[in-house]
């Protein structure tokens, strides 16, 4: 059976990519610092503070330890987990820039580093889930917004530094329906509306559509994709908007 770990698994798309994979019979393995609350879907969770994992050195040894010996064989590793700070240059605190970095950059890295020895004796593949904030963003957005260009960029240089042995992709979607888009928000069904009409599609997207690409990425017939970040963004790349 082959296995699969996703890293923010309560969240959104990370549930909706754990569930897709476990429709494939994968063996599903979901990470998330909160403990309560995940799916049926997921056939071992394991509690991980991402953030606590790239800052405390003792965290790090012990946690690797346990994750090598729980999961000892791997086929696709999803760095998902991410955090999402709303601020302008002038409001930036060090400790929130240095989080979202811990956790959507730094942390993915570990990981890949830890588990490359399983992923390249199955030939497997891992997946990054950026955002289209790494090429377009606005304001309020520059912690989220380095952090995911800088993904896109480990993406890339992975890709190439590790060549042929594990296959490295990155999916970066648009505005998807999750909790996070819609707290976000505040719930506002006007401004949701509002952001529909902006995609040319007229519509966001919803994680089952990320789940379907990562599934497109890890399967053994699109072997030659390869340091590939795909937009998944409704056609909102291409809008230049009148005044």
């Amino acid at each position: 059976m082959k296995c699969i770990l996703v890293t923010g698994v309560k969240g959104g798309i990370g549930e909706a990519i754990a569930k897709a994979f476990r429709e494939q019979n994968y063996y599903v393995y979901g990470m998330d610092k909160e403990e309560e609350g995940y799916g049926a879907h997921i056939d071992r969770f394991i509690h991980f503070d991402i953030h606590q994992y790239v800052w405390d050195v003792e965290y790090r040894i012990r946690l690797s330890e346990e994750l090598e010996n729980l999961i000892p064989s791997l086929d696709v590793l999803v760095n998902n987990a991410a955090v999402q700070r709303l601020d302008r240059l002038q409001d930036i605190k060090l400790e929130d820039w240095q989080e979202t970095l811990n956790v959507n950059l730094t942390g993915p890295m570990l990981l890949s580093k830890l588990f490359l020895d399983q992923l390249e004796a199955n030939k497997g593949c891992i997946i990054n889930i950026a955002s289209i904030h790494h090429q377009l963003t606005k304001p309020g957005f520059l912690t989220y917004a380095t952090s995911k260009n800088a993904l896109v960029g480990l993406t890339k240089a992975m890709a190439v530094d590790l060549e042929g042995r594990v296959r490295v992709n990155a999916i970066s979607p648009a505005a998807v329906d999750t909790p996070m888009l819609r707290a976000g928000f505040k719930n506002a069904k006007e401004a949701l509306e509002e952001l529909k009409k902006v995609h040319p599609v007229k519509r966001i997207g919803v994680p089952e559509e990320v789940a379907r690409l990562a599934l497109f990425l890890a399967s053994e017939s699109q072997g030659f994709i390869h340091g590939a970040n795909i937009s998944l963004d409704g056609g909102i790349s291409s809008v230049l908007k009148d005044l």
